[in-house]
């Protein structure tokens, strides 16, 4: 069917909506998402639903649309409630502290970023999940990054390029799965053809971070004996604790819910808590000894709202602080508001408009290239939404690659490439508030760090204009 909607027209609520978006961050900077940012994407929704009722759109039509966003990030709001306790249990445990004990004598500054890429390349490879590599060993990974001195933008930034290497080559990923479902392509032979553009982007991520990692020494960080200590007095640390994030992987690997596998995990991590750490517990109740109600109440505050441990470093006030549940709200909260501005604009016709534009724009193989590129971040900033960035164009461009004598593994590659990645550039997008929420690091922090997840649109553009690897069905 036929856009109804001019391009003009279409355009207009997504320009508003960046307008309004740059004069808020102007106006509140790096608090713009506490609230303010998710008002402004109401108001972008709401230039939307004018431009729909002018064009005979029904308030029915619009409210369906939204209600089918909001019931596909279902899980991806769950989701994000059970990180928020599983990182409170994680912190009360001492599981989260032991991974930074360990990490600060293992990892030194020099090749601590070139190892969050490869560490965390390697369990997204294995999980099949940037989310569930973020939540784990990524918020660790963190911890070690602010206690050696290296700026949490860059090491959010390696977290999720490793993250989404991982992610976007391992079988067990949905978004794997779901490009050459949309394509037309074999799974394998969808990786395989991947590993073209995606090798040489990791292999360009690892060196910069390489570079970047030589400008870290010891002199100047932290001081890692004194914070071993300060943690030393605090935890009782211990190799034991690494049992529970291994068996949470173990669990995702073996295709366990992510759901169940973090439910599992927060239960873990609380148990963990009243075998090793009840010390600490006791100190925490404000009891004179260890009390059920008592730790039942500490329990419950790690799980749902801000738990706070003191220690002797000043450097670990900010690391050993968790706001549970309730730390999630504000990206719950903005995915919320995203999911309305995309599904208004879906129903009002504007995202068939702008993304028929960018096909019609496509005279040769480059162009078509490109448009493919430029549809799935026009969805990822529009939609909100990784999978509908993967989805509507891969259903749209299909049958132009096989016009164009082109193997529908050209297309499932460059849906990963631009759709898969680029989600996570984007404040407002369910994967950016996702990994932004989690890693407590803001996404105007690591997107120019987040090397891999912008240069992978470049690569495969470059592939196609030099013609390297660009499959013919005919061949």
């Amino acid at each position: 069917m036929k856009p109804s909607l001019s391009l003009k027209t279409a355009l207009l609520p997504l320009l508003v909506l960046i307008g309004l978006l740059a004069f808020n961050v102007l106006v509140y900077g790096d608090d713009a998402l506490s609230g303010s940012n998710q008002f402004i994407l109401l108001l972008g929704g709401a230039v939307a639903a004018m431009v729909g009722f002018a064009n005979k759109t029904s308030y029915k039509t619009m409210l369906d649309k939204v209600a089918d966003n909001l019931k596909s990030v279902t899980g991806a709001i769950l989701i994000l409630l059970f990180v928020g306790a599983l990182a409170g249990t994680w912190l009360i445990s001492g599981v989260i502290p032991a991974m930074i004990y360990y990490g600060l004598q293992i990892l030194h500054p020099s090749i601590f970023l070139p190892a969050c890429v490869i560490i965390c390349a390697l369990i997204s490879l294995a999980t099949g999940s940037s989310w569930t590599t973020s939540a784990t060993v990524g918020i660790a990974l963190i911890g070690i990054g602010k206690a050696l001195g290296v700026p949490v933008g860059m090491v959010a930034g390696a977290v999720l390029s490793g993250a989404y290497f991982g992610d976007k080559l391992s079988p067990l990923s949905d978004t794997t799965n779901l490009a050459p479902a949309m394509a037309g392509a074999d799974l394998f032979t969808h990786i395989r053809y991947m590993t073209h553009t995606t090798v040489p982007s990791i292999v360009v991520t690892l060196i910069v971070f390489i570079i970047l990692g030589i400008g870290f020494s010891a002199d100047g960080s932290a001081n890692s004996q004194e914070l071993l200590t300060a943690m030393n007095e605090v935890f009782t640390i211990n190799l034991f604790l690494f049992i529970v994030p291994i068996l949470v992987i173990v669990m995702i690997v073996r295709k366990t819910p992510p759901l169940v596998a973090l439910f599992v995990g927060t239960l873990l991590g609380a148990l963990a808590a009243l075998i090793f750490q009840q010390d600490l517990l006791l100190s925490l109740s404000g009891e004179s000894s260890l009390r059920e109600f008592g730790t039942y109440r500490v329990i419950m505050d790690a799980i749902t709202v801000s738990t706070e441990i003191e220690t002797t470093s000043p450097a670990l006030s900010d690391l050993f602080q968790s706001g549970g549940m309730q730390g999630m709200l504000g990206t719950i909260w903005l995915i919320i508001c995203a999911m309305v501005f995309g599904g208004v604009m879906d129903a009002i016709g504007a995202l068939a408009t702008i993304s028929a534009a960018l096909l019609n724009m496509a005279k040769s193989t480059f162009q078509l290239f490109a448009s493919t590129v430029a549809s799935c971040v026009a969805i990822n900033i529009t939609a909100s939404d990784q999978y509908l960035s993967i989805v509507v164009p891969g259903k749209m461009f299909e049958k132009a690659y096989q016009d164009r004598d082109l193997a529908p593994e050209n297309l499932s590659r460059t849906l990963e490439d631009s759709g898969t990645v680029t989600s996570v550039l984007i404040p407002w997008n369910t994967c950016g508030a996702y990994q932004s929420g989690v890693l407590g690091v803001d996404v105007s922090q690591y997107f120019f760090y987040a090397i891999f997840n912008w240069l992978s649109p470049f690569m495969t553009l470059l592939f196609a204009a030099f013609h390297i690897k660009i499959k013919r069905l005919s061949s």
